[in-house]
């Protein structure tokens, strides 16, 4: 397993030329979604939201307020991947599964949502930096299984965010983080880029 994790890192390239005749099933966007909401996330607050943009209309959308960027209309889908704020007053509902499956006990799901309410509660910015944080560990790990399903993707962070948030109807709470482009590779794309050598960028402690 780890060889074939260690595969899929050492040969993820971000996509710019997508190969606009393929599209994905529905189905497929479906396991997409289910395995980046397998991400990790605080409390396992799991605030986040993902918007798959596949339709022409809806594509047209995207493209005018991600700076006319074309792999967002060339590639089979775009995702929109949003944090959500105030995740806290959420944490009963997305805990209740764990408690169910008896993973987490009735004291121990007390003392979490008093945890997060005492960190999470007027903290406004504590609730953005978490749904940065959710929305792009959801990100990665959406990245890597539709590396794993031989699809080609790009993260992408430029684009208008007030403007994603108007066309695509997002509420005051859902912060569109990232674009995640996905679909099958056209010629023309870059290799991967080589990386800083390790001794720049890691340090024993």
């Amino acid at each position: 397993m780890y060889d074939a994790i260690k595969n899929l890192i050492e040969s993820r390239t971000s996509v710019n030329n997508f190969d606009s005749s393929r599209a994905l099933s529905d189905q497929q966007l479906a396991e997409l979604v289910r395995l980046a909401t397998l991400a990790p996330s605080a409390y396992n607050f799991q605030n986040w939201k993902f918007i798959a943009v596949r339709s022409p209309q809806a594509k047209e959308r995207l493209l005018s307020v991600a700076y006319g960027q074309k792999k967002v209309v060339e590639a089979a889908v775009t995702f929109i991947v949003c944090g959500t704020l105030a995740a806290h007053e959420g944490l009963a509902g997305a805990l209740q599964p764990s408690l169910d499956a008896g993973i987490i006990n009735a004291s121990m799901l007390q003392s979490w949502l008093g945890m997060a309410q005492g960190a999470h509660h007027d903290n406004p910015q504590l609730q953005r930096d978490e749904a940065i944080r959710s929305a792009s560990l959801a990100a990665m790990t959406l990245i890597l299984a539709a590396e794993g399903m031989g699809l080609a993707t790009c993260p992408m962070g430029g684009f208008d965010r007030d403007g994603v948030a108007r066309e695509f109807g997002l509420s005051e709470r859902d912060v569109p983080v990232m674009l995640v482009t996905v679909g099958y590779a056209a010629p023309g794309n870059w290799p991967q880029k080589p990386r800083k050598p390790l001794a720049e960028v890691m340090e024993l402690a």
